[in-house]
């Protein structure tokens, strides 16, 4: 029997062991051989490597492809913003919404002024997003429709920023976004597919094979209700390019009125929970907001940010309620995905996690901590003891690390997003980029995985610096695990899906600062080469 595809003249780092082979034979969708065999179809790599696809292990789908049409607000200045934003107000239909994504008030130097966008968008709303997503600004048509132009409201969870007069500057901090949800949700599940369709696209040239999508079908991070639905039309239309797992988010999960033997006290209608779907598309872990974002001081720390002295950020819900979240999802069959930047929030989730395990033992559930921003050692240590799983975008230290720089100061530089230690402490950390936070492309997360500079040129936590080889492991093998798939994905060995990216140079071998510059020259997903350069 043929193979259906053979990748030869190659250099195969299959990640298994050390182990570099010369080919890749691939029947249907599975490897099937590592050296050259008979095949209805050849192609000659020349001499480039191949490795297994990169899969982002936290990442947001939907709202990367909706933010595609959006204006693009990672610009050097004040200026340049309200430029851009003036500029889309002069080409957009009449009463259409101005909105923006990816400002950083730490490289603009303030947040954009309400007043000045009614100025440079007269008679428009405007709505800009911050590049965490954990803040946005509503200019002053926009918080008028609110009703809140003149005086705040108290937001559990979030904050109405005002000025020294008490008026709202229209910035708007984490569960106070959700005032905006009545005016711009559900999405049509339509517009969905084609974002998810044209993020899917993108990612197909970055090498990307699979994603965790973080956070589906509530709070302000979901699009729609039935999110789910949209990603589902996607793949009975063939648009959804990449395969895709979905956490949900924990207000979507109700009381279920299981037999009282279950133990399933909360969860989807019919008893869906994480697991349920395919290699395609399946139900992963429910999404819980402890905290929020490091750069926008919004994230919960035992100690000052140093740039702030007195602030220390806050939780996105009561201690107790979020710990009984926690619990509930883990009693009721869930993977657990607790979102944990600060050092405070970090000790809630790893409380909760080992509450749960100790009231309801459950083997190898590899609970998650995303982001894991702020660790101290004895938390790396605990998580490893708990296996809970980390996960760290290491995108961040070059883009936003010098706002992260500023907020921790240089004695805590080294707890933000490691991967050192985890290796150290024997976690297997994966690799993400909670793209559209930062840019999103693998290669460039590897690169200050094993840089940790800033884009500002500033070491960041250089002892947590990890090789190109541990770099490429983490974005293929480590997140893979985290997701309960390294059986079928995450290396290069026969049985497994032929899932592949073929690059110009091997970044485990290249020099450290050349990581960044490798192609991405084809992508075989399934056993097909769904793009080439």
């Amino acid at each position: 029997m043929k193979a259906d595809l053979l990748l030869t003249n190659a250099r195969v780092r299959t990640l298994a062991g050390d182990a570099v082979a010369p080919a890749v034979a691939i029947w249907r969708d599975r490897i099937v051989a590592l050296e050259d065999v008979p095949a209805h179809r050849t192609i000659d790599l020349g001499g480039a490597v191949v490795t297994p696809g990169f899969h982002d292990a936290h990442n947001h789908m939907a709202w990367y492809g909706l933010s595609l049409d959006e204006v693009d607000l990672r610009v050097p200045t004040l200026e340049a913003l309200y430029d851009a934003v003036a500029a889309r107000a002069t080409t957009s239909p009449e009463g259409a919404w101005i909105i923006g994504a990816g400002y950083d008030e730490n490289k603009l130097g303030a947040h954009p002024d309400r007043d000045v966008l009614d100025r440079v968008a007269p008679g428009r709303r405007v709505w800009l997003k911050h590049t965490s997503g954990h803040m946005c600004v509503a200019n002053g048509a926009l918080l008028a429709d609110l009703g809140i132009a003149d005086a705040p409201v108290d937001v559990p969870g979030g904050l109405v920023v005002v000025d020294a007069a008490g008026r709202p500057t229209g910035l708007l901090q984490e569960q106070a976004q959700q005032l905006l949800n009545r005016l711009v949700l559900p999405y049509p599940v339509d517009a969905l597919v084609d974002a998810i369709e044209r993020a899917g696209r993108v990612y197909l040239s970055q090498g990307i094979t699979s994603v965790v999508e973080a956070g589906v079908g509530g709070g302000w991070i979901g699009k729609s209700p039935v999110e789910v639905a949209a990603y589902q039309r996607a793949r009975d239309l063939g648009r959804l390019p990449v395969r895709v797992e979905l956490m949900v988010a924990s207000d979507v999960l109700h009381p279920v009125t299981a037999h009282a033997s279950d133990g399933i006290d909360i969860g989807l209608d019919l008893g869906i929970r994480t697991g349920l779907g395919d290699d395609r598309l399946r139900i992963g872990p429910v999404k819980i907001f402890s905290d929020g974002s490091l750069i926008g001081h919004t994230c919960s720390m035992t100690e000052d940010f140093a740039d702030t002295p007195g602030e220390r950020g806050y939780l996105q819900d009561d201690a107790g309620a979020l710990r009984a979240r926690i619990l509930d999802a883990h009693r009721s069959g869930w993977r657990v995905a607790a979102h944990a930047i600060g050092d405070a929030a970090i000790d809630l989730v790893l409380d909760a996690v080992e509450e749960a395990q100790r009231r309801c033992p459950r083997p190898d559930v590899r609970h998650r901590i995303e982001h894991f921003g702020v660790s101290r050692p004895d938390q790396v240590a605990r998580a490893a003891a708990l296996g809970v799983v980390p996960v760290p975008q290491g995108r961040f230290v070059g883009e936003i690390g010098d706002g992260m720089l500023r907020a921790l100061g240089p004695e805590r530089a080294g707890w933000a997003y490691r991967y050192r230690s985890l290796l150290d402490a024997g976690i297997t950390p994966p690799g993400s980029s909670d793209r559209p936070v930062v840019e999103g492309a693998p290669l460039r997360g590897m690169h200050d995985m094993v840089n940790r500079l800033t884009d500002g040129g500033q070491p960041c936590g250089a002892e947590e610096a990890i090789s190109g080889l541990e770099a490429l492991t983490a974005y293929t093998l480590g997140s893979a695990y985290a997701s309960h798939a390294e059986r079928d994905r995450g290396t290069i060995e026969v049985g497994k899906y032929a899932d592949l990216a073929v690059l110009s140079d091997d970044p485990a071998t290249v020099g450290p600062t050349a990581i960044r510059d490798i192609e991405v020259l084809s992508t075989v997903l399934a056993g097909q080469v769904v793009w080439e350069r």
